[in-house]
Parts: structure tokens; sequence; C-alpha cells
């Protein structure tokens, strides 16, 4: 991987900096802090899959979100190129982004601790995310086939009714969030959702803090609301299916909370 990248900065003419990279899930990725021949601050992010998977929602989301959305009025880190290349049966993906020089809200998707966010922020979140929503797109991020099956398996109700598909983010949570300025992160697996998708995703990983729970509730009416029950039990549902698996078990106790509420709405 470290070969690869060292490639791909040359073939998109920035030189990396020392020290500061990082690994992704499994080493499927290597990024590391950059500077553009004009000396410009960037990120240059090497994904590797097999030739064969090379392809698809995942693969091309950062380059779809580039061409969809632009910076979202400086709210997304703006893609500056991509450079693809093979080796036996692995493919490689460069992709190189304005550098995020502002630290994520948190470590770990999971909030561990109240935040205390101007309202600013909250109405820079809220109107970003109305821009995604309003996006044309035929990327799905949520099946109704996974809904259908989903929803009955963990909540024990059957999937509500979805009176509105917009364009989510798909993946909010506190680890892809900046503070001032705002940035979003991470737009691989960007599309189609319930309305209200994005919302109900950072209130889960929300739920351990209440103060801040409450906020992003206050901040967000979709939550709550008829139009919003789809979602909600489609982010409560998906999450149990990580519990079940061994993951987000510290979220375990709080999602059967608001499932019970879901239930009962």
């Amino acid at each position: 991987m470290r070969a690869h990248h060292a490639s791909a900065a040359r073939a998109l003419d920035v030189r990396t900096e020392q020290g500061s990279e990082f690994w992704g899930w499994a080493g499927r990725t290597l990024g590391a802090p950059a500077r553009t021949a004009a000396g410009e601050p960037a990120w240059l992010r090497l994904v590797a899959a097999p030739e064969d998977k090379a392809s698809g929602k995942l693969w091309d989301g950062a380059l779809d979100a580039q061409h969809a959305f632009g910076d979202l009025d400086g709210h997304r880190p703006a893609l500056l190129g991509v450079h693809d290349a093979f080796d036996d049966t692995t493919a490689y993906r460069a992709e190189l982004s304005a550098r995020v020089e502002e630290p994520v809200l948190s470590d770990d998707p999971v909030l561990q601790h109240e935040l205390q966010l101007p309202d600013t922020w909250w109405e820079d979140l809220a109107g970003t995310l109305e821009k995604v929503a309003a996006v044309d797109t035929g990327r799905v991020a949520v099946r109704q086939q996974y809904m259908d099956r989903a929803i009955p398996q963990f909540l024990g109700i059957p999937a509500p009714a979805v009176t509105r598909w917009t364009t989510a983010h798909a993946d909010l949570h506190w680890a892809n969030l900046t503070g001032s300025p705002l940035q979003a992160l991470d737009w691989e697996g960007w599309g189609q959702a319930p309305e209200g998708f994005d919302c109900a995703t950072l209130y889960a990983y929300t739920l351990l803090r209440s103060d801040t729970a409450a906020r992003v509730r206050a901040a967000f009416p979709v939550l709550g609301s008829p139009a919003g029950l789809a979602a909600e039990a489609t982010v409560c549902a998906q999450l149990l299916q990580t519990v079940d698996r061994g993951d987000n078990l510290i979220l375990a106790d709080r999602l059967r909370d608001w499932s019970d509420e879901l239930r009962r709405r």
C-alpha cells in the first residue's frame, strides 16, 4: 500500500508529508497529508479492492459526490484529482482532496461527551443537509427490500411507509463532522434514503449523551414526526443489527429504548 500510495502521489504531482499516515479498516485504505505543486494543503487517500469489485456505489462515491455537490459552499472537502492503478488482481484508487485542518468532533462515531456547539453550527448543518437532500441521483443508500426485512426483524413492527425519498450522506456521525468551520467527511455511501435518514443517524450515535441528543432533535423536527418514522426505524434496525453482530454494544440498551418508543408511535 505504501508503494502504491507513493506512486499515486507522483502521478498526481503532490508531495506527501511524513509521520501522519492514517490506515483504514483492515488496511483497505491509506491516507496522508500532502502538498500540491502549488503548495496547497491536501489529503491523499488510497483505497484498494479486488479488481472485480472496483466499481459501484462505494468505489465511485467520492467522485460522484464531487460531480453532484462540489464543495457544498465550503462544507465538504473538494475532490481535486483521482488516479487509478492496477497490480495483478488488485485495483487501487487514489483520491486527492482539499485538506481539512479542523479536527473531527469525536474520535468514535458514538459520541462519548456532550458537545456545546453554537446555533450557527446547527444552522449550517441543517442547511447543508437540505442542499444534499435536494440533489437528484440514481444512487441508492437504503433499499426498500432491506427495510421490509430488517425493521420487522429488529423492531417487531412492519416497515413504516416512506412518505418521501431524498438524497442522504448516509454515514452522518460525529467522527465524520468537524466543528467550526463545519465539514462533512467520507462520502462513499451517499444516495437515496427515507426522508430524515441523516438526522436519524446522527441522533442514533448521540444516544449516550442526552443533552446533545435533545439538541439534535430540536435542530431536526423531522425526528419524532410521521414523515421521519421510516428513517428512524431504519436507522434503529441497522444499528440493532450491528449489535447483534457484536458491534456498537455500548449503544445496545439505548437502541432498545428507542425501538420501544418507535413501536408506540
